[in-house]
């Protein structure tokens, strides 16, 4: 559910212009999203608060913005945007095992955890930051199916694998246990995740099949 809105026009992720002066405020005003959700959570995230930390007049947060949810759905989509460097060790499991160890690693960290954690259970409140969420995963699935596509051109996977269905296969079951069932995860669990992925890939299971009538 979305926050309820002061006179405040609908939530929208901006498309700043790159670089320059547009590019510096989006920076501050991302890094300051960031600060806020991950300090007081989505219930007390405020416009108002934003403008003070950035430095930038809440009018420009309310035009560009267009207030609380355009605000966590844009501080998405810059994550996204970032380099995700991939693991290449000659070995899809090796692979997906260093994949699922990063989440882990990340999300089970008092501090390195605290903030992506904030921005993802912020998300899910509202219809521009869920739909940010499932753009933020799709791109990360994008860049990881790397790791996969490597694999079929070594002749570790069939050809047609889906490098994508594969990634996800690996993480779902991390995420899952994050913000879903709300499950312990551990460094065994995210191993498991990676051999089960990574043992359904060779299998041929991420390949597409014949329709049956």
């Amino acid at each position: 559910m979305s926050k309820a809105p002061h006179p405040e026009p609908e939530p929208r992720t901006p498309t700043p212009r790159p670089g320059g002066r547009s590019a510096r405020v989006r920076a501050e005003v991302v890094a300051a999203t960031l600060a806020e959700v991950t300090e007081k959570g989505y219930d007390h995230l405020t416009v108002e608060a934003v403008a003070t930390r950035s430095g930038v007049h809440k009018a420009t947060l309310y035009r560009r913005w267009g207030g609380v949810d355009g605000l966590v759905a844009d501080a998405l989509a810059a994550s996204a945007d970032q380099p995700w460097p991939l693991p290449d060790t000659g070995d899809l499991r090796q692979d997906l095992r260093r994949i699922t160890r990063e989440v882990f690693e990340v999300f089970t960290d008092p501090e390195l955890g605290s903030t992506p954690t904030a921005l993802i259970s912020a998300a899910q409140r509202s219809d521009a930051g869920a739909g940010a969420l499932r753009a933020f995963f799709a791109a990360r699935h994008r860049q990881a199916a790397e790791v996969a596509e490597r694999a079929v051109a070594r002749g570790e996977l069939p050809a047609g694998t889906d490098g994508t269905e594969v990634v996800r296969a690996a993480t779902a079951p991390l995420y899952y246990r994050l913000f879903v069932s709300g499950e312990p995860l551990d460094a065994l669990t995210a191993e498991r995740a990676a051999d089960a992925a990574a043992l359904a890939a060779r299998s041929g299971l991420f390949t597409p099949t014949p329709e049956h009538n």
